[in-house]
C-alpha cells in the first residue's frame, strides 16, 4: 500500500445490520484519531536475566474527532442521538474508502463518552467527539476494505 493522506481517510457509520452493513460516510469530521493501545502484564522471572518481561493484555480503542455543529447533517444527528440517547453506534475508520481492499481499519460498536461543544469567537461552533467500543455480541475487528 501506497502513503496515504490524512484528508483520504473516511469515518463510516453502519445503517444497515452487523451482518449485511451499509456504510455511509460521516463527512462532517475534521482530524480523526484513531487510539489503539494494549494493557500489560508483568511475566517477570529469574530466567529473564534481570530483564522484566511484559506481555500485551487486553487491547483498547478509541476514535476522536471534531464535527462542526450542523444539526442538519446526518451524521452528525446520528452521533448527538446515540450521545443523549446512551445507544451504541457502529462505526469504521478507515484509511480511504471502504470498497477499496488496500484500505484498512477499525470497525467497531461504540458509545459515545463526550460531545463537548466549542464555540470560539471567530470560528464555526464545533463539537468533540469521542467513542470508545461497547458491551456488543460483536468484538471490534481490524478489517480491509472489499470491492
Amino acid at each position: 500500500m501506497a502513503t496515504r493522506l490524512g484528508l483520504d481517510a473516511k469515518l463510516y457509520r453502519n445503517t444497515g445490520t452487523y451482518v449485511s452493513p451499509t456504510w455511509v460516510e460521516i463527512g462532517n469530521v475534521k482530524d480523526v484519531t484513531l487510539a489503539l493501545e494494549k494493557g500489560e502484564a508483568d511475566v517477570t522471572t529469574r530466567l529473564n536475566g534481570g530483564w522484566r518481561a511484559t506481555v500485551g493484555t487486553l487491547k483498547d480503542a478509541s476514535i476522536e474527532f471534531q464535527m462542526v455543529w450542523d444539526t442538519d447533517d446526518t451524521g452528525f444527528a446520528a452521533i448527538q442521538a446515540a450521545y443523549f440517547d446512551n445507544t451504541a453506534i457502529e462505526l469504521a475508520v478507515m484509511s480511504g474508502l471502504i470498497t477499496d481492499p488496500e484500505s484498512e481499519g477499525l470497525r467497531a460498536t461504540c458509545d459515545v463518552f463526550s460531545f463537548s461543544r466549542n464555540e470560539a469567537l471567530e470560528e464555526a461552533i464545533t463539537v468533540d467527539v469521542s467513542v470508545k467500543p461497547t458491551y456488543t455480541a460483536n468484538a471490534p475487528e481490524w478489517i480491509n476494505g472489499s470491492a
